[in-house]
């Protein structure tokens, strides 16, 4: 069984430090002081560790009780953000604004995007907006725009914008990523663009616009891709994939960052190729996008440090 905590038990126990009782911190989430007592001591056998100490006079937290609760808070704003962000996307009502974006501005970027337009509104006279959003690839988000079914879409890397009002959001790289055990994962130089080219890679289907990038930039240094070995639809999927052992994978930084981090896949260092892009917002109309929620979202998007390395 898992030692950690839930977040409504992690939640009860910032509540305890904040408010210096069990009872008080029971009333914060609404229940009874038994209840918080019984469900702190399920925490404490979960976890194997004493995180209270409580007295006639009030309870506090132990050195260990004070460790989690300070481990805990990057995880629980987290998932207030989510909760948010996940709540501006079902809002009911009449649906105001469609975005469509490209698979790593939907998954790492627009989440806290949305986030920050709905507390926006809240803050200020504007009316709530409902926000629908559709993570697709490059040539499909341009597609929508184009034929109306998105009021603003989200592109990575080269794909043909003619006729439509664009605004560059941010920038982004992409990293060659393998599995601890691939022979490239040990490398000590960086590979050159003709070992990229000759090897059949994992990939994301045609249409990507991190595909593209790769394409290009091998494209610019003379050679040619091979074909994939695996074509999949999400960063998560391609992600994965490398993780079980299938080849290597170009992808955003922003999506590999973390398993990098915990040791799941291996940056190899290439050279040779450039692989930076441009994130690009898109919109039918004139360069300067319509009043309300579009323009109140490109704000956002665009702002300093935002969607930028």
């Amino acid at each position: 069984m898992s030692s950690l905590p839930d977040l409504p038990a992690l939640r009860l126990l910032v509540d305890v430090a904040r408010l210096g009782s069990i009872g008080a911190a029971g009333r914060a989430v609404g229940i009874s002081q038994q209840s918080a007592s019984e469900r702190l001591r399920a925490v404490e056998t979960q976890t194997g560790l004493s995180l209270v100490q409580r007295s006639t006079s009030g309870s506090t937290l132990t050195a260990h009780g004070r460790l989690l609760v300070e481990w805990s808070q990057d995880l629980l704003d987290r998932a207030d953000e989510l909760d948010l962000a996940l709540r501006t996307l079902r809002s009911e009502g009449a649906r105001e604004l469609h975005v469509y974006a490209s698979m790593t501005t939907a998954e790492f970027l627009l989440p806290r995007w949305l986030v920050r337009l709905r507390q926006q509104r809240a803050a200020g006279t504007a009316a709530p907006v409902a926000v629908s959003l559709h993570a697709t690839n490059s040539e499909t988000v341009v597609a929508a725009v184009r034929d109306g079914s998105a009021g603003l879409g989200f592109v990575e890397g080269p794909v043909d914008l003619h006729g439509l009002a664009t605004r560059p959001v941010g920038t982004d790289e992409l990293v060659l990523v393998a599995a601890p055990d691939d022979p490239w994962a040990s490398r000590r130089t960086p590979l050159p663009a003709a070992g990229v080219a000759a090897r059949a890679l994992t990939t994301r289907e045609p249409g990507s616009g991190t595909r593209r990038v790769l394409e290009d930039a091998l494209a610019a240094a003379g050679h040619v891709a091979s074909a994939p070995e695996v074509e999949l639809t999400t960063n998560a999927a391609v992600l994965a994939a490398v993780r079980a052992g299938s080849p290597p994978a170009f992808l955003s930084r922003w999506a590999v960052r973390r398993d990098v981090e915990a040791g799941d896949v291996v940056e190899v260092a290439t050279t040779g190729l450039d692989l930076h892009r441009v994130l690009t917002a898109v919109w039918q109309g004139s360069s300067r996008p319509p009043a309300g929620p579009v323009r109140d979202l490109l704000a956002i998007a665009a702002g300093p440090g935002e969607a930028r390395r």
